[in-house]
C-alpha cells in the first residue's frame, strides 16, 4: 500500500525546506556586519583578496561569522549599477563599509554620510578630489588606503625605456570610470623620456580587442596598462591581446606578470586588502574614520616574466633583472 502524506504534512515540509536555506545563510544576529564592495565582478583572485581582508580582520580580533560578520557584495557583470549595491549595503546599516576603486568609494559615499567608509583607492588624490579634509585627520566618514603617486606613471613609463629602448610610442590604457593620478603621471613623465604617447579608453573587455587594434595602427612599440578593477579583473584578455600584438606589457600588480605580462610593477593587491581589513577592525574597536590618518600601501613589488621576453625577442637588462623581486621563467 503506497503511502500519502496529508495536504497538511506537506505544506508543513515544504515551509520547513524553504526555511533551512535562508536560516543557514543568516548571520548571528548579535555581532557586528562589515559591508565589503569591490566594484568588479568576481575574479581568480577575489577570494584570495577576501581572506587577505579577513585576515586583516583577524588580525583585530574579528573572525567572519563569529565575532563579525562581513556582508561581501560584488556586481555580476560590469553593467550591473553601483548606486544599487551600495545602497543595498547601507539598508543593513552595518558598523563599517569596506569600498574598493573611486567607482565603488563614489557609489558608497553617495549612500551614506554616516556610516565609517575604509577606502582603497590606487587611482584618486583624496585630498584634490574633496574625499578627505586632510591625510592625517580626514574629518568625514572616509578614510583608507590611498595610492595617488604620479610617480608611478613615469616609472611604468622608465621600465617600458630600460627594455624596449628604441620605442618611441606607448600606448596607455585607461579606464576612465578610475582617477586620472597615474594618467596625469604618464603625461608629465613623457616628454623628457621622449616618449609619445596614445591614451586609449576602455571600459570593458568588450572593449579591449578594439583598444589593442587602435594601439598597433598607431604603431605603438609598447603598451602601459593602468590600474582599474576591470582590468585586473580581465587581466587574462589582456595579456592575450598584447602577446597576440606583440607588444611589451608594462602593467601594475605582480599577478599580471604572473600571467604572462612582461613586467609589473606595483603594490601587492592582497596585502592591500589585509591592510584596509586591519583599519576595518579599529573602527570596530571604536575608532573613528575622521580621526583616522589615511595610510600608504607598505610595499612595491617588481616581477618579470623571462619566458614573455624571449617570446617577444626582448633581452632584458641587468638592470631590471637585478631589481627583481621575482622572475617568472
Amino acid at each position: 500500500m503506497r503511502f500519502r502524506p496529508s495536504a497538511l504534512l506537506l505544506a508543513s515540509l515544504l515551509g520547513l525546506a524553504a526555511m533551512l536555506p535562508a536560516a543557514h545563510a543568516q548571520h548571528p544576529t548579535n555581532i557586528p556586519r562589515v559591508g565589503f564592495f569591490r566594484p568588479a565582478p568576481p575574479s581568480p583572485e577575489a577570494a584570495r583578496i577576501l581572506e587577505a581582508f579577513k585576515q586583516g580582520l583577524r588580525e583585530q580580533g574579528y573572525v567572519d561569522g563569529q565575532t563579525v560578520a562581513v556582508e561581501v557584495r560584488y556586481p555580476a557583470t560590469t553593467a550591473d549599477r553601483l548606486s544599487d549595491i551600495a545602497l543595498e549595503l547601507v539598508r543593513l546599516k552595518p558598523s563599517a563599509i569596506f569600498a574598493a576603486a573611486s567607482s565603488g568609494i563614489d557609489a558608497v559615499r553617495n549612500a551614506t554620510s554616516t556610516i565609517p567608509i575604509v577606502a582603497l583607492d590606487l587611482e584618486t588624490d583624496p585630498l584634490a578630489s574633496g574625499i578627505v579634509a586632510s591625510l592625517d585627520r580626514p574629518g568625514g566618514n572616509v578614510t583608507g588606503i590611498f595610492l595617488d603617486f604620479p610617480e608611478l606613471g613615469g616609472k611604468w613609463l622608465e621600465l617600458v625605456k630600460e627594455v624596449a629602448p628604441k620605442v618611441s610610442r606607448v600606448a596607455v590604457l585607461w579606464d576612465p570610470a578610475t582617477g586620472r593620478v597615474p594618467l596625469k603621471g604618464a603625461q608629465a613623465a613623457a616628454p623628457a623620456l621622449r616618449l609619445q604617447l596614445q591614451v586609449l579608453e576602455a571600459r570593458g573587455p568588450g572593449e579591449f580587442e578594439a583598444v589593442f587594434r587602435a594601439a598597433v595602427r598607431a604603431r605603438a612599440g609598447a603598451v602601459v596598462t593602468l590600474s582599474s578593477p576591470v582590468f585586473n579583473t580581465y587581466r587574462r584578455q589582456l595579456v592575450d591581446l598584447a602577446a597576440k600584438h606583440r607588444l611589451p606589457a608594462i602593467m601594475p600588480f605582480p599577478f599580471f606578470a604572473d600571467d604572462g605580462g612582461l613586467i609589473a610593477y606595483g603594490p601587492d593587491l592582497v596585502e592591500l586588502y589585509r591592510q584596509g581589513g586591519v583599519m576595518v577592525g579599529k573602527v570596530l574597536k571604536g575608532a573613528k574614520s575622521r580621526d583616522l590618518p589615511i595610510e600608504r600601501p607598505n610595499r612595491f613589488v617588481l616581477v618579470v616574466n623571462l619566458k614573455t621576453a624571449k617570446t617577444l625577442g626582448i633581452t632584458l637588462p641587468p638592470s631590471v633583472l637585478g631589481r627583481a623581486d621575482r622572475v617568472v621563467e
